[in-house]
């Protein structure tokens, strides 16, 4: 799938939840799982389903941003685990995005226009794994000025969002 398809894919999912539910017909939400939620929607190439979750903490404080963080699954396009984040601005480029969980890290390889994404579907793997039996993973960012933002994801409830998830598009 193309860069500019997943980021119009995903920047219509971040509008059509923060803006209108009216606007939704196609989002479905099939389930919130403590601090994830899993939604399901149709597109031309067939059903997109994803767990997708809001920090329960960002720093700096007093930038309240729009971030997410989301795994997903595209069947139609033998797409699992894609895993994506946004912090609400756009990456600066050169920067790397990092997602840590322990002693865990994990780069983020494509930056476009608010979005980022790994290249490595044996990575997006692991991450889940590591996901799945973590409390907490952080995702750092840098806007275009340079500045830095640290997202702090709660894996409470991820398990069971992740595997709805994929369930919802076997």
């Amino acid at each position: 799938m193309s860069i500019i398809k997943k980021t119009l894919f995903l920047s219509i999912i971040i509008l059509l939840i923060t803006f209108s539910k009216s606007f939704a017909e196609n989002l479905k939400k099939v389930g919130k799982f403590k601090d994830w939620e899993v939604m399901v929607m149709s597109e031309a190439s067939g059903k997109v389903c994803f767990a997708q979750s809001i920090p329960v903490l960002q720093a700096p404080k007093k930038n309240k941003r729009d971030a997410r963080l989301f795994v997903t699954f595209r069947p139609g396009e033998k797409i699992s685990n894609e895993i994506s984040t946004t912090a609400g601005y756009e990456f600066n480029k050169n920067n790397s995005v990092l997602a840590a969980s322990g002693n865990n890290k994990f780069k983020f390889d494509i930056k476009q226009q608010g979005f980022a994404w790994m290249t490595s579907n044996k990575k997006e793997n692991i991450m889940v794994k590591v996901m799945k039996k973590g409390s907490r993973i952080m995702v750092t960012g840098y806007n275009e000025k340079g500045s830095q933002t640290i997202d702090h994801y709660s894996l409470l409830g991820f398990t069971k969002a992740y595997s709805t998830a994929k369930k919802a598009c076997s």
